[in-house]
């Protein structure tokens, strides 16, 4: 018999499933590296996977 395989996590309509990036300032260090910050996704809070919308039975009164 076959088992239900579960449902796959709905992926973040703002962010597509990339919920953290690193962005380049533009310019760099002492060392000749990189400067970068981090930005996460503020829809998803940087998990990729969209929260669950629960539907309210009865707010169409």
């Amino acid at each position: 018999m076959a088992h239900p395989s579960p449902r796959p996590p709905r992926i973040c309509p703002a962010c597509d499933g990339f919920a953290s990036v690193a962005v380049t300032l533009g310019s760099r260090d002492d060392r000749g590296h990189l400067r970068t910050i981090t930005a996460h996704c503020t829809a998803c809070q940087g998990t990729g996977i969209a929260p669950i919308r629960r539907s309210r039975e009865g707010a169409r009164a």
